[in-house]
């Protein structure tokens, strides 16, 4: 454990934005896989709406918990997915 007191607020900090990224990290995983069912189901209004939300969650986080690219990279290959059901 750090003995100076800015190495104690350092390790506060990096617990607290720990915790932080790891709830966002697992928002995305949830809305990921909202959008993943509803294609497998072949619900397209679902799908869609799915769709809208995770692009919107993974915005939010993006270059914050997860890193930008990646985030584009999830939107991008979810919204061929939803469009892959299109009749």
């Amino acid at each position: 454990m750090a003995n100076h007191k800015s190495a104690l607020k350092r390790h506060k900090q990096s617990l607290k934005r720990a915790a932080r990224n790891r709830a966002a990290r697992t928002r995305i995983k949830n809305v990921v896989k909202a959008v993943r069912i509803a294609v497998q189901n072949k619900d397209q209004e679902a799908a869609s709406a799915a769709l809208v939300a995770a692009t919107s969650v993974l915005g939010k986080y993006s270059g914050r918990a997860v890193h930008w690219k990646n985030a584009s990279r999830k939107v991008s290959r979810l919204a061929k997915a939803v469009n892959s059901i299109k009749e």
